[in-house]
Formats: structure tokens, sequence, C-alpha cells
């Protein structure tokens, strides 16, 4: 029984099979597959508190390993996915999409759920209390390291990491909060969050062309090794990629936070008319401005916020890129959860410093795997992902800290130089 059958069935009683669920995957005709249930979401989308994107990447998909791991209230989602179904599976077609690996994602769930079981999703309250005290006190120091000790050379340099560190803290912070990982009801989650940083965006499909953001570049780097001979063969020259492993020191770690981001920031508040940000955005911006125009002056104080921003810029970009950029950066290739997650990140040694310095995400495989898993307890649960990707001959791949960065630099010149190859040559 086909899609053309439905209006004389019952609401969700047809039967599909997996041919008709991928043809529904353009931006006007989005279903998915959750468990055996067939869901159109083409209108949902556009309501979906994660955003319509990553509902549009699993369009004409299984998104059952998805839906899992960003949605830790199953049944409060229910409620909102009951309208929705129009169908399932029909009984000769496979729980899978495409070529996946059966025992993989069996073998994954079955990991998913004794993580539940022993309490690995459940959040530590001190922990995270600890983490903003100790944002609070740097941002303390910060005011009164200028206050007592005067603008000098020093003192500015000094309050200036200190409000750097507060600031990229707090941003692994927010993104805790954003993941849904402290509290049991997303509201307190987002909520928190807003008054933290104000902003959400993460991916769901890392290094896949489209469907990560950390991955396309404007058309200022070319990475991986299929964005490169692409663009060579097009004979697409924007920029000399052969030199971007040169020049990214010059726009990636310094521009991100202070130029883009802000930028980017400020256009999706006001394209959205979103009143709220708005003023959590003039709120952070009032208690500064109180706080240092008295003591820098105005022209004193904006200097002041643009070194600070361009210093965490630099430390935003080094560790988030170093878990990807060196991985697997390619389009679409339908995987199950864990293989593509382990294609396309690898960890950083634990270590205390590290832990800190990364806020974590030297987990990024843990990470990706559990989004909702709270960070304290990727240390607990990585040993069985480790046990598991070598039961199935999946690569989990861990590095220094040293390591982690100098690949982000080798894997920008490797890339640049297959585009010079393609470009040349093809």
């Amino acid at each position: 029984m086909g899609a053309g059958d439905q209006q004389t069935e019952p609401a969700g009683s047809a039967l599909f099979t997996w041919e008709e669920v991928q043809k529904h995957c353009s931006r006007n005709d989005q279903w998915l597959v959750i468990n055996r249930k067939v869901y159109c979401v083409t209108e949902w989308a556009k309501r979906h508190p994660g955003g319509f994107r990553v509902i549009r990447h699993y369009a004409g998909e299984d998104a059952t390993e998805a839906f899992t791991a960003f949605h830790p209230d199953k049944k409060y989602v229910q409620r909102f996915l009951k309208p929705l179904l129009i169908g399932e599976l029909a009984e000769t077609e496979p729980s899978q999409d495409r070529a996946k690996n059966v025992a993989v994602i069996q073998d994954f769930r079955a990991l998913h759920a004794y993580a539940e079981q022993k309490g690995l999703f459940r959040a530590h309250s001190l922990f995270f209390l600890a983490h903003l005290a100790h944002i609070l006190l740097m941002e303390l120091l910060a005011w009164l390291l200028i206050r007592l000790g005067g603008t000098g050379w020093i003192p500015t340099a000094l309050c200036s990491i200190l409000m750097a560190t507060a600031q990229i803290q707090a941003g692994w912070l927010q993104h805790d909060f954003g993941h849904l990982s402290v509290f049991k009801k997303s509201s307190w989650n987002h909520l928190t969050q807003q008054f933290l940083i104000g902003h959400l965006k993460h991916h769901a499909k890392p290094n896949v062309f489209s469907k990560d953001p950390d991955v396309n570049m404007l058309k200022i780097f070319v990475v991986g090794a299929t964005q490169p001979v692409e663009y060579g063969t097009k004979k697409i020259k924007l920029l000399p990629y052969n030199h971007q492993h040169y020049y990214f020191f010059l726009v990636g770690p310094p521009l991100l936070i202070p130029i883009y981001f802000q930028l980017q920031i400020m256009r999706v508040m006001i394209s959205r008319c979103d009143w709220v940000d708005m003023v959590w955005c003039f709120s952070y911006y009032l208690r500064y401005f109180s706080c240092y125009v008295p003591l820098y002056g105005l022209l004193g104080s904006v200097a002041l916020i643009m070194f600070v921003r361009f210093l965490e810029s630099h430390w935003f970009v080094w560790v988030t890129q170093m878990n990807h950029l060196p991985m697997d950066i390619d389009h679409e290739k339908h995987q199950d959860w864990l293989s593509l997650q382990l294609q396309a990140t690898c960890n950083i040694e634990k270590s205390p410093f590290n832990d800190w310095f990364s806020g974590h995400l030297n987990f990024q495989i843990e990470h990706h795997l559990f989004p909702t898993m709270p960070r304290h307890n990727y240390h607990r649960v990585a040993p069985l992902v480790r046990a598991l990707c070598e039961k199935h001959n999946i690569s989990y791949q861990v590095k220094t800290m040293g390591e982690g960065l100098v690949d982000v630099f080798s894997s920008l010149k490797t890339s640049g130089s297959l585009w010079l190859d393609a470009y040349l040559h093809k």
C-alpha cells in the first residue's frame, strides 16, 4: 500500500516502502522515519524547537538514532509526533534504510540503554554550580584588578586574560544547557542558556557538507579531500587555497568571534525580530559598559572588549577545529549514527587541564554520540564506546593536545595541495 492509498485509510495506517519515503526529501516535502513509523514533518519543521535544518538533514531517511540522541524526554515529544504520523514501514521493509550496518545500530542502542540504566544522563548540579561560580569569580577579579590596580598595560593585559577565560568558559557552560544536559525540563535549559549567551546553534551531521555549519567555510577555505578537488576541477579560485594554511592564522582564529559571529548574531536577531535575544544582548553590554566606561572611557572600553573577543576567538577556534577539521569531511554517505560520528570526530587526551580548557570537548566522540549526556560523565562512557568500536573495527582516534592543534594546520595544507593539483591538471 503506497502513498496514494492513504486517503482511504485511517490516519497513520498506511504502509510505505523505503523507496517511497526517500522521495520526500525536498524543502517543501519532508518525511522521516522514527522506530519504523513514518511522519510528515514538512510544516512541523518550521516550528521545531531545534531548528528546521536538523529536520531537513534527515528528510527521506531513518531518523531514529538522531531522535534518540537529541530528545531526553521521549514521552513528552510523542505528543508532538502523534499528529504528524501518516503510516509505517511495510513488514517486508528493513528497519534501517540504505546499507546501514544493522549489528552496529543494535549494539549502539544497547550501549545507550546501558548508559541510561547506569545514570550517565543524570547531571550533578554541584558541578555546574561550581563552574558558574568560577566564571563569576573571574569576571569580578578582572574588574577589581582595574578598579584597584589602575589601567596600565600590565593590569589591562591580566584583566583581558581573565575576561577572555570567563567568556570562553561561559561559552562551554551555555553549550551544556543548549544540549539539554543539565535540567530535566527543556525550558529550564533553554532559559538558562539564554541567560548565559542567548543564542543556540549545533550540528547534527558533523563534517557533512551543507549539514554542518563548521565545515561551510564561506568559500574562504576548502576542507577535506572532496571539496578541494571539486573546486579545483571547476576552476574556482576565489582565494589562493594552496596557501590557506598560512592565511588561516590571519582570518580564522583572530576574526571569527570579533567579526563574523557578532555580525551573524546581529543579522539573525534582526531578521527574525528576536526581541528576547536582543534584550539579553543589550543587558550584557549595559553591564559591561557600566563597569568599564568609568575606568577606560567609551573608546577604551570598546577597545578592551574587542581585544577580549580576539583572545577568546583564538581559544574557541583551535579547540573546536582540532576535533573536526583533520577528520573525514565529505558529502552525505547515509551512515549509521556510530560510524558517522567516529568518522567525523576524534578525542584529545583526558587531563584536568584539557577537560577544563576545552569544556570537556576533548571527549568530542562521546559528546557527539550522546549530545544530552552531562559532560562530567564522558570519561565514564568513553571506555565502553572504545570497546564497541574495536568490536566493529571502527577507528577511535585519541590525540595529544599538541597533535590536535598541529593537525589543523596540516589538514588545511593537504586540502590546499589537493585543490591546486585539481586546478592545474584536471
